[in-house]
C-alpha cells in the first residue's frame, strides 16, 4: 500500500517501477489509494489476508483430523506447513510448492465428503505462506494527515509493517512544513524558519510497548538499514521503520545523498536506533541506540543544506535563535535515547 507522494509517482509509473517479480511471476502487489488513507488501506489488506488464512488453516486443521482420505505425503506436508504457519522463508514457500503439486491428484482421488475441503483449500492456496504487507509513504502522510489512521493501525498489534520516508516536508506538493519540519528549516508555510521542533514519530510508537520501532538512515549506516528491515519483517507484530530521506527541497547536491545522510548521522540531526519488543520479553532492554555521540558540530550540518542557509542569510538574528534551540533539541533527544538505552 502506498500512499500518494513522491514514492507513488517512482512506484508506480510505467515502465520504470522499482519493483520486480521473480522468474516464477512472484514478486510485491503495488497499490495505492489515497494519500490521507494509506495505513487504513494496508490494513484492510492484512486483515483480508488474516480472514483468507483463517478459512484456509480451518481446513487443513479438518483435513488432518480425517483418519484416511489424504496420501502420507501430503499429510506430512501439511502438517509441517502448520509449523512454519506465521514463517515467511525460503523452507515454507518450498513446503508450500510442494503442496500445491500434489492437491490436484489428491483432489481427484478424494472421497466425497472430502472434495469440498480439497477445492477450499486450493482455491486458497496461495495464502499457505504468510504475506508480506508493507504501507509506504511519506511524513506528510505519517505525521500530520494520515496520523490518525496510522496509531488506530499501530494500535491493532497486527502483523502489519510501516515504511516512512521522512523528507521532512510535503515533498510532492512542492515542499510544505509538516510536524517533521525541524525548528529552523525554511520551508512553505515556514519562510522565517520553522519555530516548532520535530515531532518524535518513533517515541510515540514506542509507548504502545508492543510496536516495533526504527530509525534509520542508509547513507549513514546500511547494516543498520538492513537489519532493522529484517527484524521488523521478522517481528510478528506491528512495526515502524522511520527512513531519512533527502529529498530536492532541502538544497543541495542531490548526487551526495548517501553522504549527506551520514553526515546527518554524524552531527546529531537524525539517530540511529532499533526498538525491539521481543527484547523485553527476554528481560533485555528493548532499545538498541545503533548512533554514536555526535562528532561534529550541529551547525555543520544546517551550513550545507539551502532550507537552513536561506534563514541564516535572510534573517540572521532569528537564524541564531532557532539554530541554537534546534541544537539543543537535538542534544536533549540524543541523551534521552541514550538513557533509554542503557
Amino acid at each position: 500500500a502506498n500512499a500518494t507522494g513522491c514514492s507513488s509517482i517512482y512506484g508506480g509509473t510505467f515502465p520504470t517501477i522499482p519493483y520486480c517479480k521473480n522468474k516464477e511471476g512472484q514478486g510485491p502487489t503495488w497499490a495505492n489509494s489515497l494519500f490521507e488513507d494509506n495505513a487504513e488501506y494496508g490494513f484492510g489488506m492484512r486483515l483480508a489476508v488474516n480472514a483468507n488464512r483463517k478459512q484456509l488453516k480451518a481446513n487443513i486443521e479438518k483435513l488432518l483430523k480425517t483418519d484416511a482420505g489424504i496420501s502420507p505425503e501430503l499429510g506430512e506436508l501439511l502438517i509441517k506447513n502448520q509449523e512454519l504457519w506465521d514463517v515467511v522463508s525460503d523452507e515454507s514457500k518450498e513446503i508450500a510448492k510442494k503442496i500445491k503439486k500434489v492437491l490436484p491428484e489428491e483432489l481427484k482421488n478424494a472421497s466425497s465428503e472430502l472434495k469440498s475441503i480439497f477445492e477450499k483449500i486450493i482455491e486458497l492456496q496461495d495464502f499457505l505462506v504468510e504475506r508480506s504487507i508493507w504501507s509506504v509513504g511519506g511524513d506528510g502522510w505519517a505525521y500530520d494527515i494520515g496520523y490518525g489512521g496510522l496509531d488506530h493501525v499501530l494500535a491493532s498489534n497486527k502483523n502489519i509493517n510501516v515504511l516512512v520516508l521522512d523528507t521532512e516536508v510535503y515533498s510532492n506538493t512542492g515542499g510544505q512544513a509538516s510536524k517533521a519540519t525541524p525548528t529552523g528549516s525554511v520551508a512553505k508555510f515556514a519562510a522565517a524558519g520553522k519555530r516548532t521542533k520535530k515531532k518524535d514519530l518513533g517515541r510515540m510508537a514506542m509507548t504502545y510497548g508492543y510496536v516495533y520501532v526504527a530509525q534509520i538512515a542508509m547513507g549513514a549506516n546500511a547494516n543498520q538499514a538492513i537489519k532493522a528491515m529484517l527484524e521488523a519483517e521478522a517481528y510478528h507484530g506491528p512495526s515502524l521503520i522511520i527512513a531519512y530521506s533527502p529529498c530536492i527541497n532541502h538544497g543541495f547536491d542531490m548526487t551526495k545523498t548517501q553522504q549527506e545522510e551520514k553526515l546527518a548521522v554524524d552531527t546529531g540531526y537524525w539517530i540511529l536506533y532499533r526498538y525491539n519488543p521481543l527484547l523485553a520479553k527476554e528481560g533485555k532492554n528493548p532499545l538498541t541506540l545503533d548512533s554514536r555521540e555526535p562528532k561534529f558540530d550541529y551547525e555543520t550540518f544546517l551550513e550545507n543544506e539551502i532550507r537552513y542557509r536561506t534563514l541564516q542569510q535572510q534573517h540572521p538574528e532569528i537564524a541564531e535563535v532557532l539554530f541554537k534551540r534546534a541544537a539543543e533539541e537535538a542534544k536533549e533527544r540524543y541523551e534521552f535515547y541514550k538513557k533509554m538505552a542503557e
